[in-house]
């Protein structure tokens, strides 16, 4: 047992953080590279797509407190993220933390973990950027056949000569517009653009890190405007309609219907549970650390910067959005092109829909380089075969490991639905927050002399509410998602006992 809790000693992650050479990743990004990595990653399906979803199923208009509360457990986090990106600046962000403070059974259970939050997030953005495609080649005539336009459990009518996705009429029929009762009814089979978005984004990340980050800093300076367009017409629009406010805004907090996280406070729980998916991706910016020019001094600014500009961008959004629609009527993948839609601006919604098409492109690539960053650590550790630590000659990226991580990606994004896939991102994530903040209040009383460039302020305080809302957030998803965690880690453990705990060099090392 004292040999599953050995730590990597912190010489050695030191010592690996600054070698250099063509089987090492390289420093090619800066300050600004790195804020717009955690705001591409963060800006995605999250507020394009689940905050709609949210607010119609949970929360009503009072879907801003469930951003709020969020928010509040994401500050606490990444405060505890800045002090260990700072003070250990390599790849593997919350994986090579834990092995650092918590020991190896705590790393491999957050490495697996992981998996669930970057491989399996960007599956869940690859199928609502699928949604919006869809949307928008709609509007000019465009339908897939229902087989290729979604997953198996995702519905289908056949409504206007083509099959339309079932949840994008529901607006229509709940007002009584029209009646699908006697239409076809077809179900997916394989989301094709879901599959071609992930390897698309694939291929940019093998070309290089630098590559990479430039095409996602670009697209980063459109979904922002895409979204501050979205606030200034929109808010222009009910400031010369402010009874349209005073009606979508009431009730501000619905009433609880007698279920459960059905409106009225804990509805204001489980939304924030489900939008936490909106704010996963500034933990990103630590996987990262091992190419940042200066991660000492831009790691915190990268990871605490892009959660503030975020959390202000998402709060004057769905404010606006509750104003401009009634929360009952979005529950639709395109919620923000709906919401455009009643300002009566003609380019509004193409605007929305193409912003949305490239914000999700970048979280995508943000989202896959977080992966194969982690299983590269994991690998150089032994806990994973070598193969995901080759590094290209020529882009020096971890290429194979790459390309292995985008083709079981696109095969999820193909298969599963997106409500599934949000559920096991946000517990797999929050589970990970939970481990960081506990490792930075045991770093802190192992090893209070190492150098921490950037330091958590308050701690215990900082770290134990970290946990504990973290932990609040976990209690508020259904209990099928903890089931699957569970039969996840379980499936993580056979690999490790099988194959990591042999092959370990801290193991060796210690023999």
């Amino acid at each position: 047992m004292v040999n599953l809790l050995a730590t990597k000693p912190l010489k050695l992650i030191l010592d690996e953080a600054h070698e250099t050479g063509e089987h090492s990743l390289k420093r090619a990004l800066g300050v600004n590279n790195l804020i717009a990595l955690g705001i591409g990653a963060i800006i995605g399906t999250g507020i394009f797509v689940l905050a709609g979803t949210a607010t119609a199923n949970f929360a009503g208009p009072a879907i801003i407190l469930s951003f709020v509360l969020a928010a509040t457990g994401c500050v606490f986090a990444g405060l505890c993220y800045a002090e260990f990106a700072s003070a250990i600046p390599v790849a593997g962000s919350a994986y090579t933390y834990g092995y650092a403070s918590l020991g190896e059974i705590f790393a491999w259970i957050i490495g697996w973990d992981l998996v669930l939050e970057y491989a399996f997030g960007a599956a869940t953005v690859a199928s609502g950027w699928s949604g919006y495609l869809l949307s928008l080649l709609g509007d000019f005539g465009v339908k897939l056949p229902a087989s290729l336009a979604g997953t198996r459990w995702d519905e289908f009518i056949f409504y206007n000569k083509h099959w339309e996705p079932a949840n994008l009429l529901m607006p229509k029929v709940q007002s009584g517009e029209i009646d699908i009762s006697g239409l076809p009814h077809q179900f997916g089979a394989f989301n094709l653009f879901g599959f071609l978005a992930i390897m698309i984004a694939t291929l940019i990340l093998v070309v290089g890190i630098k590559e990479s980050a430039n095409f996602n800093t670009a697209i980063v300076y459109i979904k922002v405007c895409v979204l501050i367009v979205f606030v200034a017409v929109g808010g222009y629009y009910l400031l010369k309609h402010p009874e349209l406010t005073a009606v979508n805004w009431h009730p501000f907090m619905p009433p609880n219907t007698g279920v459960s996280g059905q409106y009225g406070w804990s509805g204001v729980s489980r939304g924030a549970a489900v939008i936490f998916f909106a704010y996963i991706g500034f933990d990103a910016v630590s996987t990262a650390a091992q190419e940042a020019k200066n991660p000492s001094r831009d790691m915190p600014i990268g990871i605490l910067g892009s959660l503030v500009i975020c959390t202000i961008l998402y709060i004057l959004v769905v404010g606006v959005l509750c104003g401009l629609v009634n929360y009952k009527f979005l529950n639709v993948r395109d919620a923000l092109a709906v919401g455009i839609d009643k300002t009566g601006v003609g380019w509004g919604s193409l605007m929305v829909k193409i912003g949305a098409l490239m914000g999700l492109s970048s979280t995508i690539v943000v989202m896959l380089l977080g992966q194969s960053r982690v299983f590269f650590s994991m690998s150089r550790d032994g806990l994973l075969p070598g193969v995901f630590s080759a590094v290209h000659p020529k882009f020096r990226t971890p290429w194979i490991s790459t390309l292995m991580v985008g083709s079981c990606v696109a095969l999820l994004a193909a298969s599963l639905p997106i409500n599934l896939l949000g559920d096991m991102v946000n517990i797999g994530t929050l589970l990970a927050f939970v481990i960081v903040c506990a490792g930075v209040w045991i770093i802190r009383r192992r090893n209070p002399n190492l150098e921490r460039p950037f330091r958590t302020p308050m701690v215990p305080f900082v770290p134990i509410m970290g946990i504990l809302i973290s932990g609040y957030l976990m209690a508020n998803l259904p209990l099928a998602t903890w089931i699957r965690l569970v039969v996840w880690l379980v499936i993580g453990m056979a690999i490790y006992f099988g194959y990591g705990r042999k092959h370990s060099r801290v193991q060796r090392a210690a023999v």
